[in-house]
């Protein structure tokens, strides 16, 4: 009898479960759950009625996953990045970094030096024009020694017994040799500046004229002009201001003074030589064979 009172009682208090089933747990009633399950089809809702549901777990669960469901499908996922978007991998421009700028500049020069060494007739053939060129400066250089040293020596040492007023055949002298100076760099700059440069200026960037201007130092386009040809129109300012000065002594409208002589020189003296040896190595063969072959130089006026 107690055993049958048992099992009877156990039958009646799961009918009593499954009649009136106990409230979900807390996070199911949250808002989420309810508006997700507020969704279910109405099929659903029907097969999951009280009469129908065997227990809370199982109620529980599908209410779980049906709210997991709606949830992927509602929210939106993140979107991907577009094919043609930058990308933070993108590697950046190597023009916009000053360092990547230098090792590629690194790395050019470093390409220059594998260029095997000129020898023999093969160097004289590239140094053809710095060699024709040297000749010429080092008249130039010559001259400018001379005058320089009688500028240094003083009056008494040079114009002796000439007088006020009157210059001696030393002093007519060194007007006559700086007015020849003048003229003849006046002239050899022509030369180069009409004949001789505009040629190597078609690859040679060291010799482009970009503002125009030829002859005398031509004025026009200064800011522009490579350093040589910016060299060539201070030489010439210097050139112009000796010039005046050594013809009025010549002409007797002033005594010829060597502190003047001298001021005069000083004023484009280190320009000048500065010219006559950075033009000589921009003519020598290591720099030349970058952009002519040896029968080209052969074939360019000097």
């Amino acid at each position: 009898m107690i055993s049958r009172r048992i099992k009877r009682g156990a039958r009646l208090h799961l009918v009593a479960k499954c009649i009136f089933p106990q409230p979900a747990p807390t996070y199911l009633r949250s808002p989420l759950f309810a508006s997700s399950s507020q969704q279910l089809p109405a099929a659903d809702k029907r097969r999951f009625s009280t009469r129908s549901v065997p227990s809370r777990y199982s109620l529980a669960r599908h209410i779980h996953s049906t709210a997991t469901a709606n949830m992927s499908s509602t929210v939106a996922s993140p979107a991907t990045p577009p094919a043609d978007s930058p990308s933070e991998s993108t590697p950046e421009n190597t023009n916009s970094d000053p360092c990547k700028k230098e090792a590629a500049a690194a790395a050019a020069a470093k390409e220059e030096k594998k260029l095997p060494p000129l020898k023999g007739a093969e160097f004289r053939a590239y140094n053809r024009l710095a060699e024709h060129m040297d000749l010429f400066h080092a008249h130039f250089r010559t001259a400018w020694n001379t005058l320089w040293t009688a500028a240094c020596a003083g009056n008494s040492a040079t114009l002796g017994g000439g007088g006020k007023g009157k210059v001696s055949a030393r002093g007519r002298s060194i007007i006559s040799e700086g007015l020849a100076f003048v003229a003849q760099l006046e002239v050899h700059h022509n030369i180069e500046e009409t004949y001789i440069f505009p040629v190597l200026a078609r690859r040679m960037p060291e010799f482009r004229n970009d503002g125009g201007g030829k002859g005398k130092g031509g004025k026009g386009g200064k800011n522009n002009a490579a350093e040589l040809l910016r060299q060539h129109r201070e030489i010439h300012d210097g050139m112009e201001g000796m010039r005046k000065y050594l013809r009025g002594c010549r002409d007797g409208e002033q005594d010829l003074d060597m502190a003047a002589l001298k001021k005069q020189m000083e004023g484009w003296g280190t320009v000048l030589w500065t010219h006559l040896d950075q033009e000589v190595e921009t003519l020598g063969a290591e720099n030349m064979r970058k952009y002519w072959t040896a029968e080209e130089i052969r074939q360019i006026p000097m």
